[in-house]
């Protein structure tokens, strides 16, 4: 499948801000087997005094901008043409979750795939009791590392409701758990900590997501949305495999990586700091468009 995406992410302020620095987490990604980036551009408003672009230690690409001149208004802009790939389902080879700290052990490396680095506590995720418990309810004898996943990331979504007000970029997953409610972050991190309690390691996924319209309904222009997700590993035969517990779906051909880490803190897709004296509104329109064939469905952002 063949998307084009494109993105828009502006802020407004109060009054003239300078002296920004901003680091944009924003490109589609190409990862082998799953989904490359055909052709993409990253454009600023106003143009940056100063672009540098690097890669982070988990192998996400960013372009870090500073900007010199005050200004009123600052938008980001990316539009990429991306092919995604999305295998049926395979045979669950995983092993029994008894036997998955003996595989993790058994990984004799720290580089940026190794499932070390998503184990214990994260900037943003702590191991709390209470969702430790949530989620070894949900774990039958002899299940597999794979359907612990599945089975955790369905209670969620079952037990959860999302609701768009409800937390901010900042909320805690404690907080989003006791309450039951949140955005796809808040399910992402969540469950990130539900897994990482009971020994699988897990990650935090960004990216953008193509939504469907209202059946009879027609698709509105930047109506999708920026989304997040979980990834998990699951043995050494298996490998990654990535969970949407807001929509209760393992990760398909609708989601389109963008940059993978412990938590938000390591994707977040522009962070940065300025130097102004009021406050700032910001705004976000997302477009996913396929080029070719359907996906029934209707995902939530």
């Amino acid at each position: 499948m063949l998307y084009d995406i494109t993105a828009v992410i502006a802020y407004d302020y109060q009054t003239p801000a300078g002296a920004g620095r901003n680091l944009a987490r924003l490109m589609p990604a190409t990862v082998p087997g799953e989904q490359r980036l055909v052709a993409g551009t990253l454009c600023a408003d106003p143009v940056p005094d100063e672009r540098i672009q690097r890669t982070d230690f988990f192998g996400n690409a960013m372009v870090e901008m500073s900007f010199r001149e005050a200004t009123r208004a600052t938008s980001f802009r990316v539009q990429a043409r991306v092919e995604r790939t999305s295998e049926p389902p395979g045979l669950d080879l995983s092993p029994p979750m008894q036997r998955l700290p003996d595989e993790i052990a058994a990984v004799h490396s720290l580089a940026p795939e190794a499932p070390h680095h998503f184990l214990g506590p994260s900037p943003r995720v702590r191991l709390r009791d209470e969702m430790t418990e949530y989620a070894c309810d949900h774990l039958a004898p002899g299940m597999t590392a794979l359907a612990a996943v599945e089975a955790i990331g369905r209670a969620l979504h079952r037990d959860m409701r999302f609701d768009a007000a409800a937390t901010t970029v900042d909320t805690d997953p404690a907080e989003a758990f006791a309450k039951r409610h949140g955005v796809c972050q808040d399910f992402t991190h969540v469950m990130i900590a539900c897994l990482r309690g009971v020994g699988i390691p897990a990650g935090y996924v960004s990216g953008y997501l193509r939504t469907l319209p209202p059946p009879g309904q027609e698709r509105l222009a930047g109506a999708d949305a920026m989304h997040a997700w979980v990834r998990a590993w699951v043995g050494r035969e298996t490998g990654w495999i990535a969970f949407d517990p807001t929509n209760d779906a393992m990760v398909g051909a609708d989601h389109i990586r963008v940059a993978v880490g412990r938590d938000y803190d390591d994707v977040a897709p522009l962070r940065g700091v300025l130097r102004t004296g009021g406050g700032q509104t910001s705004s976000q329109k997302v477009d996913v468009v396929p080029l070719e064939g359907a996906v029934s469905g209707q995902p939530s952002g």
